[in-house]
């Protein structure tokens, strides 16, 4: 019987030297899903809880904690401050919780993992917290990901002219083939020589200087295409109807036709 009350004086003496807002939540799952289990006070043994070695997430409303692996605050144990872990197994401490209490305040302890570690999240439900479901009236997926090209480089032979119409050349020519062209022919023959003669000088006329005409080179070429891929939305933007009142929220993951929401609208998932 002295035992019994040497260990519940001991108890009480514990948590009345806990921080008195000292408050921690526990989650099966991670992303602070599944059944939780929350408490204010040391707990030795989680086992009496049905919640030994199953915590996968966690969230500190209050003070510091000190989660252990075995009973009795044995075993490797990580110190977690007011903020959220969505995923204890980045501490290596994912289902083998087995006994936590909370730090004191003036306390100095070697804070494993670090306080960056804990991450933002608003949306978990609160201990105690009334929970109703709102419609969802419209879903839009968006993506920030600009689409993708893919660029290649080719080799590929054009022709060239390598100096171009001697223009000058072919009005000289033309001259030259109309005088060459008049003296040939006599009445309308004289005329049609003419003519004749005036293409054909312009035609040697635009040789002239040419400097061997065209040629064929070789030439690096940069050709682009779209890529066709899956596209993932960045988030959804989810649009919900709760007591006549349009509430809007980001999600990562699609709804179904309603979400949970407190007494205020405001989404728990």
């Amino acid at each position: 019987m002295k035992t019994l009350l040497t260990c519940g004086f001991a108890l009480a003496a514990a948590v009345l030297a806990a921080p008195a807002d000292a408050q921690i939540t526990f989650y099966a799952g991670e992303g602070f899903h599944g059944p939780s289990f929350t408490t204010n006070g040391p707990i030795r043994n989680l086992d009496g809880s049905r919640f030994n070695d199953r915590a996968s997430s966690a969230i500190v409303e209050h003070g510091r904690w000190e989660a252990c692996e075995h009973a009795g605050f044995a075993g490797r144990c990580v110190i977690l401050r007011p903020g959220q872990y969505p995923s204890l197994a980045a501490l290596g401490m994912n289902d083998t919780i087995s006994s936590v209490r909370p730090v004191q305040a003036h306390a100095r302890v070697e804070e494993v993992p670090p306080p960056a570690i804990a991450q933002r999240y608003d949306y978990y439900p609160r201990h105690g917290e009334r929970l109703f479901q709102a419609n969802v009236t419209s879903v839009r997926a968006v993506t920030t990901t600009p689409a993708r090209q893919r660029c290649w480089v080719e080799r590929e032979q054009v022709v060239r002219d390598s100096g171009g119409t001697n223009v000058p050349g072919a009005i000289i020519g033309g001259v030259l083939g109309g005088v060459l062209g008049h003296q040939v022919g006599g009445g309308r023959g004289k005329d049609v020589a003419t003519a004749v003669g005036a293409v054909g000088g312009a035609a040697v006329g635009a040789n002239v200087g040419s400097g061997g005409g065209s040629q064929v080179v070789t030439q690096d070429v940069q050709r682009c295409a779209a890529v066709h891929e899956p596209v993932h939305p960045d988030y959804y933007d989810v649009t919900y109807l709760f007591r006549g009142v349009e509430h809007h929220v980001q999600m990562t993951t699609p709804p179904g036709r309603s979400i949970t929401v407190n007494d205020r609208g405001e989404p728990r998932v």
